[in-house]
């Protein structure tokens, strides 16, 4: 047969109706086997299935086997994140962060200082790298792009398969200092070779912070303010880390339990990242916000905002798929201690502007969906913005695209990836496998001539 680009189009069609008559797997028989799905246990919360001491997430306690809401708190190595960001004042904090949850303490000026250094030491690109990997092959995706060239980053290392503790550190670090310029320059060859747009290509300033650094090299101009700078490095602070269990850090964890190298853990947990149910969150917002806008003429209307959340629960508006995104975290319950320190920060910024009405729209839509879930779905459970609703806010407040919205979240939870990949490794980790029960009858193997 000679195949041609219709005949194998047909052919997966075939194999894909052959898929679909499998079948799903009856939801009953999760329950009659004790399966935790998602690794959850039927109350939601989640399987323990290790022990770190990087951070954690707290939205509830357990009180006689139920579940009771408490104020969210998020913690990183042991420090309350909104002490880090009260601590911090008007400096930028993301670089102190990275040191805290790498090496477990908050560093003295001196040793501040110089691991700033360090990380403008490595933040330039391999020679040739823009050239070879970020132009070649071109990606409308930038998360695709960052992953693909997080593993290209191997054959650059003289290194690539040394374990030892120096070298995963060495590697980390190095990561951590590449990813913004990756992402922006990934932007800017995306924007010149898929809609002949003019490319901007500025070199980091060794002075500059990581987050005046990403504003400075995604702007044409390379203009851009100390608020503007500073909302950006917030978003990075209280992105950088969430705890082992969350899916891309877990997907870290998992490939790093192997023995595999850094370059392909870590892209990994970009892949895990880039999905719409985790990192990709925040754009589902933006759109989301921007079909209510179309549809709602009076935006200072609470009724008529209600009366369109209550249309997109019921499958009605939006996307179509009942979701009001940005609402709602598996583990918060009374707040999302991250969605509340960009909510006041990005209320400063907005005031006697324009984009106070935005603001308000997004407030509104805060206040009015647990009562719209507690109406369309009967859930008295509490409800959290979570802190997709006010993240992607912020970064159209900073006038940043859409599609640098989840890899920012990339630059900022690499320092996250990297402190959970060295404790999973340099604690003698066993390979994470855990197991899935087996639906199958047994067959008798048929000769081919006989089927």
């Amino acid at each position: 047969m000679n195949f041609t680009e219709s005949i194998a189009k047909d052919l997966i069609k075939q194999y894909s109706e052959t898929l679909k008559a499998l079948g799903k797997i009856d939801s009953k028989l999760y329950d009659l086997y004790n399966v935790k799905r998602g690794l959850r246990n039927s109350d939601g919360t989640g399987v323990q299935v290790g022990i770190t001491r990087i951070g954690n997430v707290h939205g509830y306690i357990m009180n006689e086997w139920e579940k009771m809401p408490v104020k969210g708190e998020l913690t990183y190595r042991g420090i309350n994140i909104e002490d880090i960001v009260r601590g911090k004042g008007e400096n930028f904090g993301f670089e102190e962060t990275a040191f805290l949850l790498l090496f477990g303490y908050l560093p003295k000026r001196e040793e501040l200082e110089q691991f700033t250094e360090l990380l403008s030491t490595y933040r330039d690109l391999p020679e040739g790298f823009m050239e070879n990997v970020i132009m070649r092959p071109p990606s409308k995706d930038i998360m695709n792009k960052l992953a693909q060239s997080t593993l290209a980053l191997y054959a650059y290392d003289e290194n690539p398969e040394d374990m030892s503790r120096e070298n995963i550190l060495l590697q980390c670090i190095k990561l951590i200092a590449r990813f913004p310029l990756i992402v922006t320059h990934s932007y800017q060859f995306r924007r010149h070779h898929f809609y002949n747009k003019s490319m901007y290509v500025h070199s980091p300033k060794p002075e500059l912070s990581t987050a005046e650094n990403f504003m400075r090299t995604i702007r044409s101009n390379k203009q851009f303010t100390k608020e503007e700078s500073l909302l950006l490095d917030l978003a990075l602070i209280v992105h950088a880390e969430h705890g082992a269990g969350n899916n891309s850090t877990f997907t870290c964890r998992v490939l790093s339990s192997t023995g595999t190298d850094t370059y392909s853990a870590i892209a990994a947990a970009i892949g895990s990242l880039k999905g719409p149910k985790h990192g990709g969150a925040s754009n589902s917002v933006t759109a989301m916000l921007n079909n209510i806008k179309d549809n709602v003429s009076d935006w200072t209307d609470d009724d008529a905002i209600y009366d369109y959340l209550v249309k997109i629960l019921q499958k009605e508006a939006n996307d179509g798929t009942g979701l009001i995104y940005g609402m709602g975290h598996a583990v918060y319950t009374l707040d999302d201690p991250r969605a509340m320190l960009l909510k006041q920060s990005a209320a400063k910024l907005v005031k006697g502007t324009e984009q106070e009405k935005d603001f308000a729209l997004v407030d509104a839509i805060e206040r009015l969906t647990p009562k719209a879930f507690l109406e369309i779905k009967g859930d008295q459970k509490p409800m959290c913005a979570n802190v997709d609703l006010y993240a992607g806010f912020v970064y159209s407040l900073l006038g940043i695209p859409v599609e640098l919205y989840t890899p920012i979240f990339a630059i900022a939870r690499i320092v996250g990836w990297s402190a959970h990949r060295m404790e999973e490794i340099f604690n003698d980790s066993r390979i994470i496998r855990p197991a899935y029960k087996p639906l199958l009858e047994k067959k008798e193997y048929i000769p081919i001539d006989e089927r």
